[in-house]
């Protein structure tokens, strides 16, 4: 018996597929579970790999159609000319293009907070909802004093690189190169260039917050930048802050996956409601 398959239907229900999405001059290591859910496609941390989302994809199941992609240089994917944070913007696009991805949750953690949050203010009508989880949060603290601090610190952290890596906690890159990530992100959460992307927000966006510091950063000054989101959610009622964990920045995906899978839920159910 021959079995054909419309186009409609798989595009509808999709099957699971592992592999690259070639994009500029590098290639992504991308994963898709398929199915017929709604897609939910989770954004690393800077220097991060998809494996971290295991426990948040687990806890939400098979309701959902899960997508996840290492960044240049990390994970699986493949070196590039170019780390910039437009240049992640350009993969996160050629991702969704390529898996036929329409109104995804957008689901990112720290540096891919700020993917999620930027690319829903600049694409309002191809998102579902962004899950912003301790990221994407307005502060001015790096001036170049700082600048040069932070560039110290990874020339300093370069050699437990290496070990890093196997981690999934450090990219094939440069200290240098680590660095400037760092650097042009923190730049980029200036509320002189935050502000109007929060404006721009269309979509639901909710907002799962760490408690206290972490490497690199003083549990004082993170607290002030958290609380630093008030203005946002006064101004755009788009833009929530659905709760506050005990774990910090770093373990939070680890120790507090329930929390993130559970504001999903609240996404999804949320845009629903506005779309109706």
């Amino acid at each position: 018996m021959t079995v054909t398959v419309t186009a409609t239907a798989a595009a509808i229900h999709p099957a699971a597929w592992t592999g690259t999405v070639c994009v500029d001059d590098t290639r992504l290591a991308v994963t898709d579970t398929g199915g017929p859910g709604r897609p939910v496609v989770y954004l690393n941390g800077s220097y991060a790999d998809q494996k971290h989302w295991r426990h948040v994809i687990t806890e939400l199941g098979g309701d959902y159609r899960h997508i996840t992609y290492d960044e240049r240089a990390r994970g699986k994917s493949a070196l590039s000319t170019d780390y910039s944070f437009a240049a992640c913007l350009r993969d996160l696009d050629a991702v969704l293009t390529a898996r036929g991805i329409e109104r995804p949750i957008l689901v990112g953690w720290s540096y891919g907070a700020m993917l999620a949050v930027h690319w829903a203010a600049q694409h309002p009508d191809r998102v579902h909802g962004v899950v912003s989880v301790d990221g994407a949060m307005p502060h001015s603290w790096l001036d170049d004093a700082t600048k040069t601090q932070v560039r110290k610190l990874f020339r300093r952290l370069s050699p437990v690189f290496p070990l890093a890596r196997r981690l999934g906690m450090a990219a094939r890159m440069s200290a240098e190169q680590h660095a400037e990530i760092n650097i042009e992100v923190n730049e980029l959460c200036a509320p002189t260039h935050l502000d109007p992307v929060f404006d721009r927000i269309t979509a639901p966006t909710r907002y799962v917050l760490a408690t206290g510091g972490n490497l690199g950063g003083d549990p004082a000054l993170m607290e002030k930048i958290r609380a630093d989101l008030t203005p946002a959610t006064t101004r755009n009622p788009n833009i929530q802050i659905s709760t506050k964990v005990p774990s910090n920045h770093s373990k939070i995906l680890r120790k507090d996956y329930r929390a993130i899978a559970d504001t999903t839920r609240e996404i999804a159910t949320a845009a629903d409601h506005q779309a109706a």
